[in-house]
Formats: C-alpha cells, structure tokens, sequence
C-alpha cells in the first residue's frame, strides 16, 4: 500500500481498476497515513473518516476515480453536512447546506473526501498559521512554513497524505505552496471553473479554484472534472480544444519564452536561490528546443500595482466580514480576527465605493498592458513563483504588521499581477536550496492557454522528473 499511496492519483485509479487495490484499502491506507502523520504537520484540521468509508458502496464501479482519497481546502470547496471555518473561529458552528460545484464533480469521479486542510484565516497571507488552529508545517522541515493560503492542502499531498488535494488562489495561494513543499500548482484561467453557487467570484475575479499534486497529468485531470461554465457564473475562460488530460505528452512546438529572476519594480530584494531556480529552468526549455530570452512585460515593474492589488483585497475582506455577521446573526469585530485581517477590514471599511471602483479600472489598465506583451509575439513568461526563499514558520510576524506587510509584499511580487490578469499559470518543482528545500518556477501563459501549461509542464516533467522526497 505504500507503493499506491506513493503514486499519484491517476495511478492510484488505475489500481482500483485493475483490481490490485480496493476503493476500502485505498482509503484505510489514507486513513492511517494521516494519523500517523498528522501530529506533526498539522495539515487537516476537520476529518470525516467514518462519513468517508460509508460512502464507499454508493460510488458507481464506472467512476474514473472511484475510491481515491482527496482533501478539500477548508476555504472554499464547501461540501454538505461539513464545517466551513476559513481559518476563523469567527465561523465555528457553521455546517454546510450543499456541495459547491466543485465538490460535487469531484465526489461525482469517485473520489473520497477525508476531510479538510488548514489555512490562515480568510486565505490572507502567505504562510498557514491561523490562530484558532495552528500552524501546518512543511513535511520537507517541520520549521518552516508550507505556504499559504494552501498550505494544508500541499504539506498534506507533499506527505502523501493523499495525492491531490483542493486548492485557490487569489494571489499566489496555489503556486506558493505548490512551490514550498515541491508540487505541481496551476492557477487557471479566471472562470475555468465555477465557484458558485455559494459565491460567484473571488476577491474581484482575483481567487480562482485549483489543485496541488505530485504529477502533470494529475492536476490536468482535475482540472478537466471540474472545468466548464455554469449557467449564471460572472466569468466564462475560453474554450479549450480538448481535455487538458490530452495534452499531456503532446509536442508543444518550439516556444519564445521571455524569462525574468529578478523583479523589475526595483523594490523586491534579490534573491539566489530564486535566480538559480530561474536559471536551471531557463537552461532546460533551452535544451528541449524553445527559445529562451530575457525580457518581461514592462508592466510587471509597475510601482502602482502594489496598492491597487491591495485595495481590492481590503474591500473584499470588508465585505466577507460583513456577510459572516449576517450569517451568525451577530456583527463580527474586529476584536475577534488576527490584526492582520483586522487592519485589511479596516482599511477596507475606509476605502468607500468609489475607491473600489478606480482601483478596480486601474486593474483593468493593468491586464491590457500585461496581455500585450504576449500578443507581442511571446508565449510563456518564466519567473519565480514567490519572491522570497523558503522561510521559516513566525517569519510573517502576527503582531509586526508593517515587517508582516512588507514581507508578504515581496513574497507574491511575482504571482498577484497573475492574480490581476486572470491569466494562467503553473508552479513547478525544478530547484533545491542548499538545504535541501523546494524552490519553484512558475511559467505563464496567455489567458485561456493552460493547454499550453500542460504541454511544456508535461515536457519538463518527462525530461526531468520531480522529486518527492518528503514521501517517507
């Protein structure tokens, strides 16, 4: 069972077909590996173990994933009769009503749900250590952080927990973690998949759903399950040519890929092992036949984008706080969240509507000079995927809000302009620190082109495996 637990998901699928393992076999093996795991990276904090196991005899034998084990990220992916909390003892004895469209293709594939992951509270940093649970550790060194605002979701696949868990992002929150605990992490395109019907966008259409795996061909899958606009949605991504499973091993043809390790706003500090992670990448597309040249959009450097992206943010949060007091039946204060979350509420609650209205315009500005580049001739851009090298957990200060601020500002540097673009892009696992943690690269494509992401992805993957090494 090791062996099929070590393996990814479509492997573990694939078993169950064969009839070399069963759905119950597979799912007790899921079971014990987060106990005996667990303790330590603290990665799901809501377990439904029993619920899972009787739900094994309802799954059609004709599911593509029936019986293979899964966990939902406990923001976003509600399922029914489950607790939602956010990260927030602000939401403690809120029980789900109904799956999200997500969750219910999932369940609809066969697999399992076990439980839930941890996040920081309300998905708004980049390191997972919520107050009201504790902080996940990351399973290549129990010091440092997984990331945020997945961080439970990847310390647990990155453990082999299970070996797909759900994800979002909203700036960096699957690529981030994807990138720290040495995983595939794909943002997709803004409105691949719906978030409904609980909610229909995101932090203004920056937050999208995803997946943390182990494999190309995994997050392909999943991606493809739960892909497809839904009647109502605010956002529809552009049509696909074919399931993005299909893409997996196709030739992506030569490629101009534009390459940046350094940021260009001036003010996000240089970091080596970012460079280095950047320079092996670059030197493999090299090899495997692409073009590779130095160059980003201009845009990218912008030292406006920064308090726009932030505005946005704040005002959202304002709102999500105003729609939990209406939820309990009593206003939530701002006493009651970490001071993080309180500054952002406040700050939001300040901004007013038309505050909101221009930064929003701005962002809009900003996506049609950030598309122009790639309209100019180019198809990926490579770059870090967070700003910062791997850090340890408590770097991002509770109670130090400016070092917290800054700190998370240079951190997704690289992925929030994405975020504002609704552009997709991929976080791989190509680089060690001398210390043996993951450093990750993420590449960046035209808005509808994840084909394309699965393609190069599944190229690199073939002529240089990833490494799992936190696989134990």
């Amino acid at each position: 069972m090791d062996d099929v637990l070590r393996s990814d998901a479509t492997e573990q699928a694939r078993a169950v077909r064969e009839g070399r393992v069963s759905p119950r076999e597979l799912v007790e093996a899921a079971i014990a590996r987060i106990e005996a795991h667990d303790g330590e990276l603290n990665a799901v904090i809501h377990r439904r173990f029993e619920r899972a196991l009787a739900e094994l005899d309802a799954i059609p034998a004709d599911a593509p994933f029936r019986g293979v084990p899964i966990l939902l990220k406990d923001l976003g992916w509600p399922q029914a009769g489950e607790p939602y909390n956010a990260g927030s003892r602000t939401l403690d004895g809120v029980v789900v009503k109904e799956d999200g469209y997500g969750t219910a293709r999932l369940r609809a594939a066969g697999f399992v749900v076990l439980g839930r992951t941890n996040t920081p509270e309300f998905g708004s940093t980049i390191t997972t250590e919520p107050v009201a649970y504790g902080p996940t550790r990351n399973p290549y060194d129990p010091a440092y952080s997984a990331g945020g605002s997945s961080g439970g979701s990847a310390a647990a696949v990155a453990a082999g927990m299970v070996a797909l868990a759900t994800a979002s992002d909203g700036g960096g929150s699957i690529r981030i973690p994807a990138a720290l605990c040495g995983l595939v992490g794909l943002k997709p395109t803004r409105g691949r998949s719906s978030a409904g019907p609980a909610a229909g966008e995101g932090w203004s259409g920056f937050s999208c759903p995803g997946f943390v795996s182990r494999s190309v061909r995994d997050t392909a899958a999943a991606l493809d399950l739960v892909s497809g606009y839904v009647p109502g949605d605010p956002y529809d991504a552009p049509r696909l040519p074919r399931p993005l499973a299909e893409e997996v091993g196709a030739d992506p043809g030569r490629l101009r890929v534009g390459f940046v390790a350094t940021h260009p706003r001036g003010d996000v500090p240089a970091v080596a092992e970012l460079t280095e992670a950047v320079d092996v990448a670059a030197a493999l597309l090299a090899a495997l036949g692409h073009d590779v040249v130095p160059g980003c959009p201009e845009a990218l450097g912008d030292p406006d984008f920064p308090p726009h992206f932030g505005a946005i943010v704040s005002n959202n949060l304002a709102a999500e706080i105003e729609n939990i007091g209406v939820w309990r039946g009593k206003p939530v204060e701002l006493e009651e969240l970490e001071p993080r979350n309180a500054a952002m509420v406040g700050a939001g609650r300040g901004h007013g509507a038309a505050a909101h209205i221009l930064a929003t315009q701005w962002i809009d500005g900003f996506r049609r000079r950030m598309a122009a580049w790639w309209a100019s001739g180019y198809d990926l851009l490579l770059m870090p995927s967070l700003g910062v090298a791997p850090f340890p957990l408590g770097w991002i200060p509770p109670d130090d809000l400016s070092t917290a601020f800054g700190r998370t500002a240079h951190a997704v540097a690289f992925t929030a302009p994405i975020n504002a673009t609704g552009q997709p892009s991929i976080s791989l696992p190509l680089h060690r620190t001398a210390a043996s943690l993951p450093v990750g690269v993420q590449l960046v494509a035209a808005a509808g082109r994840e084909d394309l992401l699965v393609r190069v992805a599944a190229q690199i993957e073939a002529a240089r495996p990833f490494e799992h090494s936190a696989l134990r």
